[in-house]
């Protein structure tokens, strides 16, 4: 069953730093918006027939309307390109999906430490108005190449919390560096991290959080896309899908997705991200040994193998099972 869309008006669009574009997204019949959960997305159905999550920005506590941030990504696949040629004009519709979550607070920790790079300062907003709301303990590291490249300044600035707030900006030397380790161990036991950013910014933040004693429990994190995953020895291989409830077997190429093949036999599976993030595409296997390239499930998930994210995901063994 496709999920209900909301119809939403764009409202108050600007553009912020360097190249984020920022809206505000309201319901075109006046109505409130389902309520969401800091740390939540929507899926933007954009032209072109494109479908992209972005994280809610604004405080949970306000149904009013939701506040959006997306960079424009220079290595883009269409989802941010089109957000920037359409969606900064005020008035513009279009249809969204209802908020879900994948990065959800853990709201009684003694301590938060919400640390954003780059863009991914959104959902860390989103956590920040949650937290004051519960007059929670939690502090908000922003990281950024320079103030100029920054977006949410004055947010940051004119919100209740600001004094929680810390900014850290490369340029500005060492003495402005973000100290992950050292702010984690100096915080309160029993304390969370949220982080989000590029890549290579939050390995680093999550290692430098297991070395100051988080457990994996304690350590979150939400990616823009998949890590690169390295192919195996001699490349990837083809390999053959049965689909049971439809009664169709699949060859998927060596350089074809498991996504590709699926559709060229008449398949729908929703997707969303594209990249292995935020799980809309999770099929169950019946059978055979997937090999996982997402970011989306968890080691444990990983090794029960019994399900499988088949826009970015492949098959370790010669034949897949999948309940399709």
């Amino acid at each position: 069953m496709i999920p209900e869309l909301l119809d939403v008006i764009v409202r108050q669009p600007s553009l912020q730093g360097q190249g984020v574009a920022v809206f505000t997204l309201e319901d075109a019949q006046g109505r409130a918006l389902p309520a969401f959960s800091a740390g939540a997305h929507v899926d933007l159905h954009l032209p072109g027939g494109l479908v992209r999550p972005y994280s809610l920005c604004s405080d949970p506590a306000d149904t009013r309307r939701y506040r959006l941030g997306v960079l424009k990504d220079p290595a883009s696949r269409g989802g941010s390109v089109a957000v920037h040629q359409h969606l900064l004009v005020d008035g513009a519709r279009l249809a969204i999906g209802a908020p879900r979550n994948l990065f959800a607070l853990v709201e009684d920790a003694p301590h938060s430490v919400l640390v954003g790079g780059g863009i991914g300062i959104t959902p860390m907003l989103a956590m920040a108005w949650r937290l004051h709301a519960l007059g929670a303990s939690f502090e908000l590291h922003y990281c950024a190449r320079s103030r100029a490249q920054a977006a949410f300044l004055q947010d940051l600035a004119s919100a209740p919390w600001a004094a929680r707030v810390q900014l850290h900006f490369d340029d500005e030397g060492a003495a402005a560096a973000l100290q992950p380790r050292a702010v984690l161990a100096g915080a309160p036991a029993g304390r969370h991290v949220y982080v989000c950013g590029p890549s290579g910014f939050m390995d680093w933040v999550l290692a430098e959080a297991a070395a100051a004693g988080l457990s994996e429990a304690q350590r979150h994190r939400e990616y823009f896309g998949a890590p690169a995953t390295a192919a195996p020895a001699g490349g990837d291989q083809a390999f053959e899908i049965e689909l049971r409830r439809s009664g169709k077997t699949v060859q998927v190429g060596a350089t074809q997705s498991l996504l590709a093949a699926l559709r060229g036999v008449g398949i729908h599976v929703s997707v969303s991200c594209e990249q292995g993030v935020c799980g809309t595409c999770a099929c169950t296997v019946l059978a055979g040994e997937p090999e996982h390239r997402d970011a989306y499930l968890t080691d444990e998930e990983r090794a029960a193998n019994d399900q499988i994210l088949v826009c970015c995901s492949r098959a370790r063994s010669p034949r897949l099972v999948l309940d399709l």
